[in-house]
């Protein structure tokens, strides 16, 4: 089948630099690169960090393209003068495949220099920083056409198609995914990394969101997603690939993830993480890094693949109920479930430690939300979908959602 049409989502913050010509400037950086680290401070010289949140309400991730750029501007100041454009991935790839360049709302909004109240980019804010603003192009709402493939496009694949401007986010395009027709029900996208929050229709930049570290992220329709994104099962993942070398006997081949939460749940370990602590971004053995995290915290060390798994999924379930708590005392509102969607909703053993962590239903699935909300936007264009509402309720009666109760 020749599909009519195609919409193209990532992570958010990285981005590309292109040139008068349009070719790429510098290098093209993942987001757990350390050149930032320090860059926060040399932000902070120019607006300081409660002025920033007031203005963007974005929580401080050291990451965020704000210091990406800023790490671009101590370290090769004549890559920001050589750009033209800036890019976000997505808008990048949507660029490669028709020739047009459009900046997408939602990952604009993950840089930390968009207005949240304009829904455009803080020039302002981007000027006394330092950054050229002619490469911040106008900021488009989700749900539009990019242009059909170019003519090079057209000749590679052998057919023609419209590419469409989706919530560009993958987290946003998960969050159009959760199978509610409460727009105030909790959330978690659940992946590398667990994106938790409550939908809102307009941003909550108080010191107090500041304090517990929300973000206000874009979404479909202008919403926010006013979120904590938590560690996440990137810890998992990273030490099931370890786990091979460190126990070359007992597990020489990878262990699936349900092997390992079965493992897990047998478990009686009590010792916790936080998930949230900056030894588990990006650490040189993950593994190693949990086992530290407990010795330096007079806890249990773990030391089998069960207590380790246990540990993790216990902290995680944890750094939940926490996370709700917050979210209830921030938004004055009590909430009685939490949908989980994305690849964490397979995880039945956290799931059920996360219903007895926070005393909410949890409602998992589904799965392949992020593509199945990138699909929504793509459909509410065609129209198929009414409105974001419609397309949730299609999502909620066409997939099976698993109920734990807490």
């Amino acid at each position: 089948k020749i599909p009519s049409y195609m919409g193209i989502d990532t992570w958010a913050v990285d981005y590309v630099l292109l040139d008068k010509d349009d070719n790429l400037v510098g290098k093209t950086y993942g987001y757990r690169d350390d050149r930032t680290a320090g860059m926060d401070d040399k932000v902070y010289e120019i607006i300081p960090k409660e002025e920033l949140y007031a203005r963007t309400g974005i929580q401080k991730q050291i990451f965020n393209t704000i210091y990406q750029l800023m790490a671009v501007k101590q370290n090769n100041p004549e890559h920001l003068e050589q750009a033209e454009s800036l890019l976000m991935l997505p808008d990048y790839f949507n660029f490669l495949l028709t020739g047009v360049k459009k900046t997408e709302y939602s990952n604009a909004s993950s840089t930390n220099l968009l207005n949240p109240h304009t829904k455009e980019w803080d020039y302002e804010l981007i000027e006394r920083l330092g950054y050229p603003t002619r490469i911040f192009d106008t900021v488009q709402k989700p749900g539009v056409p990019v242009g059909h493939f170019s003519a090079k496009i057209q000749e590679e694949v052998g057919f023609d198609c419209e590419v469409i401007l989706t919530t560009t986010h993958d987290t946003a395009s998960a969050v159009d995914a959760v199978p509610t027709h409460d727009d105030n029900g909790i959330y978690i996208s659940s992946g590398t990394w667990s994106l938790m929050g409550v939908e809102l229709m307009e941003a909550n930049c108080s010191m107090e969101s500041m304090k517990e570290n929300f973000t206000n992220e874009g979404g479909y329709d202008y919403r926010f997603r006013f979120i904590k994104n938590i560690m996440g099962l990137w810890m998992i993942q990273s030490v099931r690939y370890e786990f091979p070398e460190a126990f070359p006997e007992q597990y020489p081949e990878l262990l699936s993830f349900g092997e390992i939460c079965g493992m897990a749940a047998k478990e009686t370990i009590e010792s916790i993480v936080d998930c949230n602590d900056d030894c588990f971004l990006a650490p040189k053995s993950m593994i190693q890094a949990v086992k530290d995290f407990c010795a330096n915290t007079n806890q249990q060390v773990p030391e089998t693949v069960g207590e380790i798994a246990s540990v993790i999924y216990n902290s995680l379930a944890k750094c939940y109920g926490k996370t709700i708590e917050e979210i209830e005392s921030l938004t004055g509102k009590t909430f009685e479930g939490i949908h989980i969607v994305g690849g964490g909703s397979n995880a039945e053993y956290l799931n059920e430690l996360t219903a007895k962590a926070t005393g909410k239903t949890v409602y998992a699935g589904p799965t392949e939300a992020t593509a199945l909300g990138n699909l929504a936007v793509q459909m509410m264009y065609a129209g198929d979908f009414k409105d974001l509402v419609d397309a949730r309720t299609c999502i909620r009666n066409s997939f099976d959602i698993v109920v734990y109760e807490n």
